[in-house]
């Protein structure tokens, strides 16, 4: 199978070792394409589709993998990619380094990389990063979280990272879910170095729940001078809600209300905006229908949402991949788009 030439950490043209203040970054009307990075719960592995209209979506490389888990994970399975363009022009993607299956694969003997009994369901320790210039070479890190700091050694889980850029800071923000010890999941955020292969400050709350519930799968969105955190709550009747601050990293004001429209279970919130529309996409992951799809809703005012539907079930459409999971979708270039088409060798997307 095809697969993407991984470069090591430190060659200039996958980590774009240049400032971040002086790069060019393109205008939302030079937009003209989106990519959507997803996972599929039966390969753990990477994968892109691109899409010229928003609508209707095309795996680069058919339906399989432009990167495998085992080649990228110490668990040898990824999970929750996301992706973002940096104020440098480069593209940053953080994974969550977990494989639900790796006992029944043979790549463990036991159900989960350490004991449950101590360290509760799922139980990683590690981050994947990766860094490109380009879409096609990437410099790439699985990052031990419970070896970063001191006081960090016991972590039960840390799970679905993202990031986003601190202006205030000139710094690159990565925020995740992570659990302490048999404590709750909750959201938390660092910052992390210019190649993108470490953290640099001690992970700090990024959100607290007003009551004592797990929270997790954090999506922050810059709209105008305010960011908007969607996040899920798991509560009776919880699903996916917003809160919003005037500041990146804290002070989110509390909103009861639930904005995803569905009946059934749903997660991995991730908002993107429409090319040259003052329309956002807000998708998430829809764990309760069987098969799983991704779920749509649009917004003008991030007040009120409208149901979009399903892949496939309404005006989304993918069209050779099916049962996406927690995934991201940002804008590219034409350029870009063409380029990342030829390199998998796509006629049409």
């Amino acid at each position: 199978m095809k697969n993407l030439l991984i470069f090591l950490v430190g060659v200039l043209l996958a980590t774009g070792c240049v400032s971040t203040q002086t790069a060019r970054l393109p205008a939302e009307k030079d937009m003209a394409a989106y990519l959507f990075v997803y996972f599929l719960d039966k390969d753990h592995s990477l994968h892109f589709a691109l899409s010229s209209d928003g609508y209707s979506f095309t795996d680069v490389n058919n339906g399989q993998p432009v990167m495998k888990g085992e080649d990228l994970a110490e668990q040898k399975g990824i999970r929750d990619p996301h992706i973002v363009r940096g104020p440098d022009n480069a593209f940053y993607i953080s994974m969550t380094d977990l494989h639900l299956f790796g006992k029944s694969l043979g790549y463990r003997t036991t159900e989960w990389q350490r004991d449950a009994s101590k360290y509760d369901w799922g139980n990683n320790r590690a981050l994947v990063l990766m860094k490109s210039t380009n879409l096609v070479d990437w410099s790439h890190t699985d990052l031990r979280v419970d070896q970063a700091f001191p006081g960090l050694e016991e972590l039960g889980c840390v799970w679905a990272p993202e990031t986003i850029y601190d202006t205030a800071k000139g710094k690159m923000m990565i925020y995740f879910t992570m659990r302490l010890g048999h404590g709750k999941t909750q959201l938390y955020y660092s910052y992390t170095d210019d190649a993108f292969t470490k953290l640099e400050t001690y992970p700090e709350p990024l959100f607290k729940y007003p009551r004592d519930i797990q929270t997790l799968d954090g999506d922050i969105s810059k709209v105008g001078d305010t960011f908007h955190l969607f996040y899920v709550a798991q509560e009776p009747g919880g699903g996916i809600k917003q809160a919003v601050s005037d500041q990146i990293n804290r002070n989110y004001i509390f909103d009861p209300a639930k904005v995803d429209p569905e009946t059934v279970g749903c997660e991995a919130p991730n908002v993107w905006k429409r090319n040259g529309e003052n329309k956002w996409v807000l998708m998430y992951d829809v764990f309760g229908i069987h098969p799983s799809n991704m779920g749509f809703s649009e917004t003008t005012d991030f007040k009120t949402f409208t149901k979009l539907g399903y892949f496939n079930d309404g005006v989304m459409k993918a069209t050779n991949f099916s049962s996406p999971k927690h995934g991201a979708v940002i804008s590219l270039t034409a350029a870009e788009a063409r380029r990342l088409a030829e390199h998998w060798r796509l006629k049409k997307y």
